[in-house]
């Protein structure tokens, strides 16, 4: 990975990089949302809390809540990193680059 702020100061703030677009975890449409931050994750956050928890914890400014969002983010870019990597390896980026921003972009449920 890159030496870099942005996952941790992000997840301090309660923003969330999930595969369907960044998320802001105080909203109040995750008052009731018991799903996982992404299904795609594996991160201790997506394995073993829901929405709604992680909400509650930013709402009494519990630092675990910090913790796992921060560690969430950084488990999503490592996961693109490895991800970018494999497809500049293969030749396939540029198309996958392309695609990977369009979703990104419009998918976004903040």
């Amino acid at each position: 990975m890159f030496d870099c702020v942005l996952p941790t100061r992000n997840g301090r703030n309660g923003q969330l990089f999930t595969s369907q677009g960044v998320i802001n975890i105080q909203n109040s449409r995750y008052l009731d949302d018991f799903s996982c931050v992404d299904e795609e994750c594996n991160c201790h956050l997506c394995n073993d809390y829901t929405k709604a928890y992680l909400r509650h914890l930013f709402n009494i400014n519990e630092m675990l809540g910090l913790r796992l969002a921060s560690l969430h983010n950084i488990t999503f870019y490592m996961k693109l990193m490895e991800t970018i990597r494999g497809k500049i390896n293969k030749g396939e980026f540029s198309k996958w680059s392309v695609n990977y921003l369009n979703k990104y972009s419009h998918d976004q449920r903040m």
